[in-house]
């Protein structure tokens, strides 16, 4: 659980440099790779959502 928070939040802030790289140089192609990485960090975020849904599901039935 501790990695996966480590994980998402490495890529968040990933992102969020490379939009201010792009706020700095203007340069469309770090706009593109943040939002990638941004986009494909809340697949993932949505993803162990569903997991930890599941999960909880299991324990009710």
């Amino acid at each position: 659980m501790l990695l996966f928070r480590l994980i998402v939040g490495l890529l968040l802030v990933s992102g969020l440099l490379c939009f201010a790289v792009f706020v700095a140089t203007g340069r469309p192609i770090w706009r593109r790779r943040s939002i990638l990485i941004i986009k494909w960090t809340l697949v993932a975020l949505l993803g162990f959502a569903a997991v930890l849904v599941l999960e909880r599901m299991t324990v009710l039935l």
